[in-house]
């Protein structure tokens, strides 16, 4: 039976020709599809290849009776239902580090364009005006750029910016500080960076923690002369706050490629005179989009023709025999690797693995150490973590790695226990898996508890006293909050405790504030698993 492999993007035809060796293929390339139309026709195909325009929805994988592969050109994934899709067996891949160039390269040149108001020239000679006074810039030379997140793209963004002289402040909690300062950058934290630098630009992924990273708080603190740009993700940068800051002089400048809603819907941004911007053009150059389509199209076609499963999202490079008898561990270990990295503050320097129990001992729990890295990585770099490339991300930043294994059980039949070591303590969480292949955290420190590792959780460092869970879940409640599971453990009675909520919807930043202000509570975290 012939290949069906559907292209719902443009993709470089140097991708195509790849995708034409593959024996038997039938390519039909429809780009612009409705997700209706999709949805209709997506049950013919054995692979589908994406860049970001297409959004792969949970109906739209359900409806894929044949998919066996979905492929991004590409390095985000944001655009595709991952749960979804391993749930029904169907492989996502990426290309990882295909953009990297082209994105540092994106960010310098609206570094420079801010600096020297560039497009304001411009238009401003369109307009048959000669306003060199009114656009006088800047130079970057001795100029303090501030880079939070350190992944390939932002060290790629600072070797070039110290080929301008510029001083570099960094901040990126999984990248030890000796590293840091053998890339010649000063090891800094976010506020110190709003407060000192010239220029900041952003690097991180998006997720819950860094979702307004640049929020009102932190753009007060900036100088007057400071300019903020972002070409990693929408909604790292508070807009309606940037939008004031800009306004009000808070800052000098800004520049965006990248937006919360894309594209915009408020359009009002782009009347301010001190704000630059592009479409999402990070990526947009003709050697990243021939290069990842080509490296897309050649995972696809090893997939295929059976050479080897690469730069898989939600598969590791191991025997599919293997895999399915270890899945549940799998996918246990992603998401103790995820829940521990949500809960964790400082810089890490660690990672100890222990396997305790009869499915680990004769096995080779590669795939679960990269389980475990992938989870931890994920929502802290900007570079996509999958399970391939996890490991030498884990080594890039210089952590150090080690597990253990043991028959000693303890009260399970089989546990996974992660301990994270950073500059201000120790973390640990455990997790088993349960009858039915359901995955439970069991310990979170010294803490005996039983919870469900899914969707949005709340994770309370409380003291054991009469009336708390009363005044939490008054609290809650006001907000319209749904608590849908419970669990709590405790040191002793009337002592240290811990309580793990599973939430049936997303909370409110002031909520978690207003919970934090509880004398009996000594921490509060979100988690999304």
């Amino acid at each position: 039976m012939a290949v069906k492999i559907l292209i719902t993007d443009p993709l470089a035809p140097a991708g195509v020709e790849v995708l034409k060796q593959i024996p038997d293929a039938e390519i039909v390339e429809k780009v612009k599809l409705s997700p209706e139309e999709l949805k209709k026709i997506i049950k013919d195909y054995d692979v589908l290849l994406v860049r970001s325009g297409t959004k792969v929805t949970a109906d739209i994988i359900e409806a894929a009776e044949r998919l066996k592969f979905i492929g991004r050109a590409g390095v985000g994934l944001d655009n595709v239902d991952i749960e979804a899709a391993t749930r029904r067996g169907i492989i996502v891949m990426n290309t990882p580090g295909g953009n990297t160039i082209s994105t540092a390269e994106h960010a310098l040149s609206l570094l420079l364009a801010l600096a020297r108001n560039i497009p304001q020239a411009y238009l401003s000679l369109k307009e048959k005006k000669w306003e060199r006074k009114k656009l006088m810039g800047v130079e970057l030379y001795g100029k303090v750029l501030g880079i939070i997140g350190l992944g390939r793209i932002g060290r790629e963004v600072a070797k070039r910016a110290q080929g301008f002289g510029m001083k570099i402040m960094g901040y990126d909690p999984y990248l030890p500080i000796e590293k840091l300062q053998e890339l010649g950058i000063s090891p800094s934290e976010i506020d110190e960076i709003c407060q000192k630098a010239d220029f900041i630009t952003v690097h991180t992924p998006l997720t819950e923690e860094t979702r307004h990273l640049i929020d009102e708080r932190r753009l007060k603190m900036m100088k007057p002369t400071a300019r903020v740009i972002n070409c990693a993700r929408g909604g790292i940068v508070d807009e309606s706050a940037l939008k004031k800051a800009l306004k009000e002089g808070w800052i000098a400048g800004a520049a965006l490629d990248v937006y919360e809603k894309e594209p915009p819907e408020d359009w009002s941004l782009f009347e301010l005179p001190n704000l630059i911007g592009t479409p999402h053009l990070g990526a947009s150059t003709k050697e990243a989009q021939e290069k990842v389509a080509v490296q897309i199209a050649e995972q696809i076609k090893d997939a295929i023709t059976g050479r080897g499963i690469f730069n898989a999202a939600n598969y590791p490079s191991i025997d599919p025999t293997l895999y399915n008898v270890l899945y549940p561990y799998i996918n246990l270990a992603e998401r103790l690797g995820r829940f521990i990295s949500q809960i964790m503050e400082g810089r890490l320097k660690s990672v100890h693995i222990t396997y305790r129990g009869e499915p680990f001992i004769s096995k080779d729990t590669t795939a679960i150490r990269m389980a475990i890295l992938k989870g931890i990585l994920s929502g802290i770099v900007q570079d996509t973590v999958n399970y391939v490339n996890a490991e030498l991300i884990a080594e890039e930043r210089g952590l150090e790695i080690k597990e253990g294994k043991t028959q000693n059980l303890e009260n399970y039949a089989n546990l996974i226990e992660i301990s994270l070591k950073t500059d201000k303590r120790i973390y640990c969480v455990s997790g088993s898996i349960f009858k039915k292949d359901e995955p439970r955290i069991v310990r979170i420190d010294d803490l005996d508890l039983e919870a469900v590792p899914k969707g949005v959780m709340l994770v309370t460092y409380n003291e054991d006293r009469p009336g708390l869970i009363g005044m939490l879940g008054t609290i809650l409640g006001k907000a319209g909050v749904n608590i849908a599971a419970m669990t709590f453990g405790r040191e002793k009675p009337m002592g240290s405790a811990i309580m793990v909520l599973n939430l049936d919807g997303e909370i409110p930043k002031e909520v978690v504030e207003q919970l934090k202000s509880i004398d009996l509570i000594h921490d509060v975290k979100v988690v999304v698993l």
